[in-house]
């Protein structure tokens, strides 16, 4: 079992950065890919960003504002945020998988966190 808790979320204004972190516990393997998706009020859980041991995916709407990298000796992933907008609300939730490479699909994520919440105001 692998256990994933997310911190540094919280109230921004638009154009403001926030830095999210993920800390793995437990049974960790660095070949884990990683991901960050994230889930408004009232729709689906989308996928944000994900890194595995060679690459690294962006959703469409954060490439070029948002970072995700690794830091394997602490067991720990974050997620950069810059340029933040109000679209950018939600729920943000950390998910580990053992496959190569889950890609953007939730159902391939073996674990999750439970949620930390990002507010962009206008």
């Amino acid at each position: 079992q692998v256990q994933l808790e997310e911190s540094g979320g919280g109230l921004v204004q638009a154009g403001g950065s926030l830095r999210l972190s993920c800390a793995a516990s437990g049974h960790t393997d660095s070949t884990y890919a990683m991901g960050w998706f994230r889930q408004a009020p009232g729709k689906e859980r989308d996928f944000v960003a994900a890194i595995t041991t060679t690459n690294t995916y962006y959703q469409h709407s954060v490439k070029g504002r948002f970072t995700i990298s690794r830091d394997n000796a602490e067991n720990t992933v974050h997620l950069e945020m810059t340029n933040l907008k109000p679209e950018d609300t939600a729920l943000y939730y950390c998910a580990a998988s053992p496959k190569i490479n889950p890609g953007d699909q939730p159902a391939l994520y073996d674990y999750w966190g439970q949620g930390i919440q990002v507010t962009v105001s206008s």
